[in-house]
């Protein structure tokens, strides 16, 4: 990851560079000289940028300027699980400081050492990736995430995380209450949602366990080394991260290999690549490796299909709420992103059709 000159705070809509500086020296984090920041591309949720001086670098993640949806982006939830990870087998980058309350920056932000690593976000990254270690850095990527869903919550200081009981319920709730506050009037998409929705309520099945849930997991949401790509550096991206069901995860992962990601992505998206194993391919290494049965999987993958609908109209509904209050920083959302809505809520109610 190499970063170009960094613009000035003027420059940097939602970081104050100077207050960020002060809070630093209060906490006692050491400095080396002037403090300079770049917003970091990648992301559709959260502003995440690359903050340093001339001895050290840090990630500093905040909610976005405009568009909020009740329960998301909440960057110290974010926090405050990586810092618990830091002790086990699951790789994090090191914490650094967080603001919960929004009192440094005007609104909450968690900040974490950067970690010199390379991301895996589009089919030319995957390109670069030789052939013989495409097969073994899934693998990584599945034992990460089944060492994740090993973790026992509670010994990590996080058995208050979340409600693991009724979370698949909650899930089918939440992501159906999520669509009253992106979508549009006389939105035609209303009667898939709700049909989607009322199916996935009837096919609710026993929840398989609970555990540390990511929530967003899949390769562009690793860090892995630049020379050796089967060696994941660090997990990132933990907005979603809950106590949870480990299935809902792994399918969500699986979820993501759908071709109409990348219209979510605006990209053409290394996860979404022929060149990885098949969304079976990973859900079965998935089960081999952590030793769980794939009980109820139509539903877990419909429920997939369902969360990332909205998310993706989520994201349609930012774009069109700041164009239209003439503004681009919350923008960048790519314009064929809406259309991906419609083939993912249809592809969900085919599986849980069956």
């Amino acid at each position: 990851m190499t970063a170009a000159t960094p613009p000035t705070s003027t420059d940097l809509a939602g970081l104050d560079l100077p207050a960020l500086d002060a809070h630093l020296r209060e906490i006692g984090v050491a400095r080396s000289g002037e403090l300079t920041g770049r917003l970091l591309s990648g992301g559709r949720s959260n502003l995440t940028f690359l903050v340093a001086d001339d001895a050290s670098r840090w990630v500093l993640r905040r909610p976005p300027l405009s568009g909020l949806t009740p329960s998301a982006h909440d960057v110290a939830r974010e926090y405050r699980v990586v810092d618990a990870l830091g002790s086990t087998a699951v790789p994090v980058a090191p914490t650094v400081t967080v603001d919960a309350e929004g009192t440094v920056l005007g609104a909450p932000f968690a900040m974490v050492a950067y970690v010199d690593g390379r991301v895996i976000r589009t089919a030319d990254d995957l390109a670069g990736v030789p052939a013989a270690q495409v097969s073994p850095t899934i693998d990584a990527l599945v034992t990460t995430l089944s060492d994740l869903h090993a973790v026992d919550p509670a010994a990590v200081g996080l058995g208050d995380f979340g409600r693991p009981e009724g979370y698949l319920a909650r899930q089918v709730r939440r992501w159906g209450s999520q669509w009253q506050h992106v979508r549009f009037d006389d939105d035609t998409r209303d009667n898939d949602v709700s049909t989607l929705h009322d199916r996935l309520v009837e096919a609710l099945p026993e929840q398989q366990g609970t555990s540390i849930v990511h929530g967003d997991y899949r390769i562009d949401n690793v860090m892995v080394d630049h020379d050796e790509p089967t060696t994941i550096l660090a997990v990132v991206d933990w907005e979603l991260s809950t106590l949870g069901d480990p299935l809902s995860d792994v399918a969500l992962m699986c979820v993501y290999r759908d071709p109409d990601f990348d219209d979510v992505l605006g990209l053409a998206a290394a996860w979404t690549s022929p060149a990885l194993p098949s969304a079976d391919d990973i859900a079965q290494r998935y089960a081999a490796r952590s030793g769980r049965d794939l009980v109820g999987w139509p539903f877990y993958l419909a429920l997939g299909y369902f969360k990332l609908a909205i998310i993706a109209a989520g994201i349609d509904h930012r774009r069109r709420t700041a164009e239209g209050a003439g503004r681009s920083a919350d923008a960048e959302a790519p314009d064929r992103v809406g259309a991906s809505v419609a083939p993912l809520l249809a592809t969900g109610l085919r599986i849980i059709s069956g």
